[in-house]
């Protein structure tokens, strides 16, 4: 073989050649057999022992580091090598569990990552949050341990506090990430306070920290409906009204998602959490109306579950159809019929849900439920003493493009 690497020509030619079923299969000789994994081995890297030596440095000092010529930009790379190293849930598993039952006992990469979360270069946080989205991304295991490393502590610092918007968007990623289908890391979130953060997100003009925040706000209240009181109580109501007509269509739609959930009948057979708002919705929903009737085809066909969406909500509101469907514009041509009822995926029947309230009018004492409490402290009003370093001012004028988690 040449000097400068395997023939990868002559490896594909050969593999053509041996696999295109032209020829009968024989048995390799000694010399290709060798020729083979001589080329595959060249190529092959060690993923466990290059996750040990990323380890290593994410252990070493920063001050360290720099006094080797180590940047910035350098431990971003290596956290975007890692980040593709875990993207496999036994790696994610190997990277974190430090007495891990075989020869991979000395890789121990969790803590190091997490005080990451809390460097002082904006980029190196926000890459920190990527990783540990990947890592527990449908991973129970991971989520475990990165609930008790108190990893959600420096998570939940971010997102409220950072000054950095691309810090605290992927905090929120990651945070979403790790409470999913987790019922720990859901009651360690509420008694964290949240659902406070979540509703300063909401109020933030990020457009993309507010759909991450709505997303997680319907999953929420999807999976405990006891907590549109509380939502209810933080006047999530009027500022998810308000999204609803945001210029953006996906937070739109999110911000309607979460109104169906507040709006729907609840396992105990209360309805819907509104309130006073609910003339206000009556006159979003309007609005909204009028201005799907005077989109173009094309723009219509973009909007397919903002109309139904719409319809849903009217019809669980006030069980009725919407005007949509008189105008005929809930169903398009060319669209399939009838369209998905997204009421009824997560509420019961209209009908039911007003034969409960009706049984519930006649009740002569019917007292307010009041909001659970909520422990633990609020985020903070001020910014963490993180100051992002030089060039991140560029991070505050919009979030790079792809997400890591469900939401867009």
């Amino acid at each position: 073989m040449a000097n400068n690497g395997p023939n990868w020509d002559g490896l594909l030619k050969w593999s053509i050649a041996n696999s295109d079923g032209t020829r009968s299969q024989r048995n390799l000789s000694d010399e290709d057999r060798r020729w083979f994994m001589e080329a595959m081995q060249a190529q092959t890297v060690d993923v466990i022992q290059r996750m040990k030596e990323i380890t290593l440095v994410m252990q070493t000092p920063e001050q360290v580091l720099e006094a080797q010529g180590v940047t910035p930009k350098d431990i971003e790379d290596l956290l975007d090598e890692l980040q593709e190293h875990v993207e496999s849930i036994d790696m994610a598993n190997v990277l974190i569990i430090s007495d891990y039952e075989t020869d991979l006992n000395s890789i121990g990469g969790l803590t190091p990552l997490l005080g990451y979360l809390k460097n002082s270069h904006a980029n190196i946080r926000a890459k920190a949050a990527d990783v540990v989205t990947t890592i527990v991304q449908n991973n129970p295991r991971s989520q475990q341990l990165v609930i008790e490393a108190n990893g959600l502590e420096p998570l939940l610092s971010n997102f409220t506090s950072d000054p950095d918007m691309t810090v605290r968007t992927k905090a929120l990623g990651a945070i979403s990430s790790l409470i999913r289908h987790n019922k720990p890391g859901i009651t360690a979130f509420r008694l964290a306070n949240g659902y406070a953060g979540l509703r300063d997100a909401l109020g933030s003009e990020n457009v993309r920290l507010q759909r991450k925040a709505l997303n997680l706000i319907q999953y929420l209240l999807h999976e405990n409906s006891s907590d549109c009181n509380v939502v209810s109580e933080l006047g999530f109501p009027r500022i998810m009204m308000h999204l609803a007509s945001s210029e953006d269509g996906d937070t739109r739609e999110a911000a309607l998602r979460g109104l169906l959930e507040l709006a729907g009948e609840k396992p105990d057979g209360s309805t819907g959490k509104l309130g006073e708002e609910d003339e206000k919705l009556k006159q979003l929903l309007e609005d909204r109306i009028k201005g799907i009737s005077l989109m173009s085809a094309e723009d219509l066909g973009a909007a397919r579950e903002e109309r139904q969406l719409i319809d849903s909500l009217w019809n669980t509101c006030y069980r009725e159809p919407s005007s949509l469907r008189e105008k005929g514009l809930l169903v398009l041509p060319g669209e399939d019929a009838p369209p998905p009822d997204v009421a009824s995926q997560h509420f019961e029947p209209p009908l039911r849900a007003w034969a409960a309230n009706s049984d519930a009018n006649t009740k002569s004492s019917t007292k307010k439920k009041e909001a659970p409490l909520l422990l633990g402290v609020g985020p903070s009003s001020a910014t963490n003493n993180q100051g992002p370093s030089t060039g991140e001012a560029a991070n505050n004028q919009g979030p790079p493009s792809g997400e890591a988690d469900s939401g867009r």
